[in-house]
């Protein structure tokens, strides 16, 4: 466990260093909320029950999840089998299983201050109260990480060269980040738009944050649960399946 410990610190440094980690994770999500809170803010958002302010809140706190799992996850995974870096750690007293578990924890850390971030903004700085219970929101935010990193993994154990990697990664991350209602509202999408952007799977994970957000039942988003369980089986298992060291 000291050894596990010793190498997440080093990775987290390494994380911290990344000016991409810092812009995307930590700085675009909490300028969108201001944006979005200045300009919409008590405004109701759409056709919906809940304001612009409510809206982006359970939104933002979802950006840092989509850098993370489709971004850092598959970049670093390849980038290190691409350097032959998990081969040598046959080598070591360490398992190559660790630097994976090591990054993956880095992304979590760096995703939970992208939305701890997001909520002081929202709480000090615009007066957000969620009408919502907060241990049920954490749990939403939760598994719509773990079922985001599973994509993330399967994408970093199918692609074989950093090339593929940065294709794939282009193709799911940028649809995800601005169609998914992660940085422009969902409410402001034509009709049309949102039928298509709900086969996304970060859409449905924060439709559910929302539900969560403002009324606290799961009940209703039953089977948005069932679906990002499944995701994460399925994502899971392929990953698994199809992951190589070298």
């Amino acid at each position: 466990m000291r050894s596990f410990l010793k190498l997440y610190s080093v990775e987290q440094k390494l994380f911290f260093r990344s000016a991409d980690v810092f812009v995307f994770n930590l700085c675009m999500p909490v300028s969108a909320f201001i944006l979005i809170a200045l300009i919409g803010g008590g405004k109701m958002a759409g056709d919906s029950h809940m304001t612009y302010l409510q809206s982006a809140f359970a939104s933002l706190v979802a950006v840092g999840i989509c850098c993370s799992a489709f971004m850092s996850i598959p970049i670093v995974i390849v980038d290190y089998r691409d350097k032959k870096i998990l081969k040598h750690f046959y080598c070591s007293p360490c398992s190559p299983a660790w630097i994976l578990g090591a990054d993956t924890l880095c992304s979590a850390i760096m995703a939970g201050i992208s939305a701890i971030l997001v909520s002081a903004v929202a709480v000090f700085g615009f007066g957000y109260r969620m009408e919502g219970n907060a241990l049920h929101f954490a749990g939403a935010w939760l598994l719509t990480l773990v079922s985001m990193f599973s994509i993330g993994l399967m994408i970093a154990s199918l692609c074989r060269t950093v090339k593929s990697m940065n294709v794939v990664t282009s193709l799911v991350y940028f649809p995800m980040l601005l169609l998914s209602g992660a940085t422009i509202p969902y409410e402001l999408f034509p009709k049309g738009l949102q039928r298509v952007t709900d086969v996304m799977p970060l859409t449905q994970g924060i439709k559910l944050m929302k539900a969560v957000s403002m009324d606290g039942a799961l009940n209703s988003s039953i089977y948005i649960v069932i679906l990002l369980v499944l995701i994460t089986a399925i994502c899971g298992i392929i990953a698994l399946k199809a992951f190589r060291w070298e």
